[in-house]
């Protein structure tokens, strides 16, 4: 998630395409306040073959689960509006019968064949003003459908003023055919598609901000060094540093990598900047301590970090500006806190906490200096990282028996795990 998002475009062919007229129509909504209501009819099948009831049934049963992912948007029951959705064609719509479930929103759809690819129809219209908001048009083999769904609840999110997340790809480090490799998935754990293939550990991904690039750590030398993977065009470029290197992370314009290193003459981890086009790189941390873990801040100014210059075993979350300076301590109370994720939208920082030999993830707010505890499960949580809309967190949790990976909504509610096939982490 924050981090670690691409498209399918690799996988499937999708061709999209604005093609009804648009209104500039913006819903806001704000933490805490009720969810837009919003009915989702039966998609309407213009071809009536088996294959175009299928894709119309998946298309609409993955944007249903979107929806309701969302925190923002709240699926009115399919029996409120059976009735009225037979009902439904693109050309008719009655809105008062939809006013009168308490829908503010509408979202149509239809299917149909044309070449053996699907082609669907969106439309999303403002029930109370009775006013087309956005149609969409999407083609897609069959195997492309769930990303129909996904890019059509992004066109949702964007008529909130959001940062789209269903098409979302989480990268993720699996062994589950034998070695430590790097994948990535949907944001609902849909599509797991392995990214390298080395035979040797990699691990530690991170995205890149233009969804094209995974900045991940490889042993494929004899030691731990950093290599950036262009997921469009397969084509890997090592960052040639010295000594052991790992836990990249990208600036939020993409033009910065923040990593560890031990690449100084003491040997112990320091936290570097690497400017991407010159591969120039430049120190940040100066102490004799272990610096690692960086993440950016969402306006790219600050960097949070792990480190433990207060004493061995005891590492701390610490904020630095991005060239080094003004140094301050973040997080107070424990004597473990570890491995900080900024959210992408606000002062919040997801970060590891260690009491009574039991790892779990809290949220540290920046702005009030409260800390909240998102897991509660008595097992090993690790690994936090954001959604691009600072909603969901992604996190690598034992409470299964194995490690797996789940993802977490930000006040705790909506635990889902998302993988099940050998052992899953870092995301």
């Amino acid at each position: 998630m924050t981090k670690k998002k691409a498209l399918l475009g690799l996988l499937v062919f999708l061709a999209a395409s604005g093609v009804f007229a648009q209104q500039e129509v913006m819903l806001k909504i704000s933490e805490g306040m009720p969810m837009i209501p919003i009915a989702l009819p039966v998609f309407i099948d213009r071809s009536g073959s088996p294959q175009s009831q299928a894709a119309a049934a998946e298309i609409h049963q993955v944007l249903a689960d979107d929806i309701k992912c969302s925190r923002i948007f709240q699926l009115l029951p399919k029996s409120y509006y059976d009735y009225i959705g037979r009902l439904v064609t693109t050309d008719k719509i009655n809105f008062k019968d939809w006013d009168g479930i308490q829908a503010r929103l509408l979202l149509t759809g239809e299917v149909r064949e044309d070449g053996g690819r699907v082609v669907f129809d969106g439309k999303i219209y403002d029930v109370k003003s009775e006013r087309f908001i956005v149609g969409k048009r999407y083609q897609a083999e069959k195997n492309g459908l769930r990303l129909v769904a996904h890019k059509m609840a992004d066109e949702l999110l964007k008529l909130h003023g959001e940062k789209p997340i269903f098409t979302t790809k989480i990268a993720f480090v699996s062994n589950r055919d034998g070695n430590d490799e790097i994948y990535m998935m949907d944001y609902d754990g849909a599509g797991p598609t392995r990214v390298t293939f080395n035979k040797i550990k990699d691990y530690m991904p991170a995205w890149s901000p233009d969804q094209r690039t995974i900045a991940f750590t490889s042993y494929r030398g004899g030691t731990a060094g950093l290599y950036l993977r262009n997921i469009y065009e397969g084509k890997e470029t090592p960052v040639s540093t010295k000594g052991t290197n790992y836990s990249a992370a990208f600036s939020p314009d993409g033009k910065k990598l923040a990593f560890c290193s031990t690449m100084t003459e003491e040997g112990n981890a320091e936290i570097y900047i690497l400017d991407v086009e010159s591969m120039k790189t430049k120190r940040l941390t100066f102490n004799s301590a272990t610096e690692t873990a960086p993440s950016w801040s969402p306006t790219g100014r600050e960097i949070a970090f792990t480190t433990d210059r207060l004493g061995s075993g005891s590492p701390q979350i610490y904020i630095m500006d991005a060239e080094g300076s003004n140094v301050r301590k973040a997080s107070f109370g424990g004597n473990y806190h570890d491995s900080p994720a900024w959210a992408p939208t606000s002062d919040r920082i997801a970060f590891v906490s260690r009491v009574d030999n039991t790892f779990d993830i809290y949220i540290l707010n920046l702005r009030t200096n409260q800390i909240t505890k998102l897991t509660e499960n008595n097992v090993r949580n690790e690994s936090p990282s954001w959604s691009p809309d600072g909603r969901h967190v992604v996190f690598a949790s034992n409470l299964s028996g194995s490690i797996q990976i789940y993802t977490v909504d930000y006040d705790g509610a909506n635990l889902k795990r998302l993988t099940d096939r050998g052992e899953n982490k870092l995301p």
